[in-house]
């Protein structure tokens, strides 16, 4: 059986078009992506992550989602849970470290549980990146501190609770995200740091992270590292990540749709294959660029290819029985850990 494409895809709207069905047939992604555009109700979620499969024939094949909690979650109330942002755990680890870790962990193993059921196996979390003073919020409260060793503590109870929940976690933004002062959906963020302060701080949870299953790269411009190309297209940085890093998951670019990147998306799409990253991430579901994107990509190398067969593994070996319990035991703790919190 040939190797499926090096990309993830996303779709336009809550089920496929027919142009959609026949596209994903003949391009053969790895997987898709979903967005809140995507999801409605329970019933139609599972119904289209049913389609999308359909459409490359294979029932394995990854569906995504960003469902960190606060301000990134595609899925919400009412037909899901309202899930608490990193900063808010961030906060709990003033009164008590072992309580805070632990509401992550079943936060995380309750996210895993609504994203397992709809089908979805892949969470596009956690996000292991250090806000500075000066930096663009759009870390902020996704952040799970300040400080690397706490991050790097979450963050593993975060990837801990999505694999014991059967969900394949993805560490981002890779090598550090926190020191931007752009929102890369918007623009190109350029990190001027010295190499020494990014080992000593924004590398530090990653490195410490770097046996979960996926990752991704961030969109930015480390001058000390490549003063020419942004992560996600340079190969210094994706050794670096690889080697110095010693991260050994499958490893996607961050969505080249966005305005971080230049040159066409057949450019951007050998760009970050030539890099070193093992799948081109896409988003927006919009045809033009699809095509373009379809047109540049390659087959998964046989590495990529045995990155996600670990992933799956992993999560197929880890996985523990549904506890309907679980909620109610995040409930009592968020509360005593709000209620110490404020006094």
């Amino acid at each position: 059986m040939p190797a499926p494409g090096a990309v993830i895809f996303g779709c336009e709207g809550l089920k496929l078009t027919e142009w959609e069905r026949g596209f994903f047939a003949k391009s053969d992604p790895l997987g898709f992506i979903l967005f809140a555009r995507n999801c409605e109700s329970p019933a139609q979620v599972k119904a289209l992550v049913a389609e999308l499969r359909a459409s490359v024939g294979r029932p394995d094949a990854p569906i995504l989602i960003d469902q960190e909690g606060g301000r990134v979650a595609r899925l919400k109330p009412p037909h899901w849970r309202h899930c608490p942002p990193a900063g808010a755990f961030a906060a709990f680890m003033a009164v008590d470290k072992e309580a805070a870790a632990k509401a992550v962990y079943l936060n995380a193993r309750l996210i895993a549980a609504e994203l397992a059921g709809l089908g979805i196996t892949v969470d596009c979390a956690p996000l292991a990146d250090i806000p500075v003073p000066g930096a663009h919020d759009i870390i902020g409260d996704r952040a799970y501190g300040l400080e690397p060793h706490q991050v790097s503590t979450l963050a593993r109870r975060m990837g801990q609770g999505l694999i014991d929940g059967g969900v394949i976690p993805v560490l981002k933004h890779i090598p550090g995200h926190g020191r931007a002062t752009a929102d890369s959906h918007e623009s190109l963020p350029v990190v001027d740091a010295d190499i020494e302060t990014l080992r000593k701080t924004d590398f530090q949870p990653f490195k410490a992270l770097k046996d979960l299953p996926w990752g991704m790269t961030a969109h930015i411009l480390y001058t000390a590292l490549d003063k020419e190309r942004v992560a996600t297209l340079s190969p210094t940085v994706i050794a670096l990540i690889r080697e110095e890093l010693g991260f050994d998951g499958l490893l996607l670019s961050d969505d080249i749709s966005m305005k971080a990147l230049a040159g066409s998306f057949a450019e951007r799409t050998k760009a970050v294959l030539d890099a070193g990253c093992d799948v081109v991430l896409h988003c927006n579901g919009k045809r033009e660029e699809m095509e373009e994107i379809a047109s540049a990509a390659r087959p998964l190398t046989q590495a990529a290819e045995s990155r996600v067969a670990r992933a799956e593994k992993m999560i197929a070996d880890a996985r523990k029985p549904e506890n309907p319990a679980l909620a109610a035991e995040f409930e009592t703790l968020w509360n005593a850990l709000q209620s110490r919190l404020a006094a």
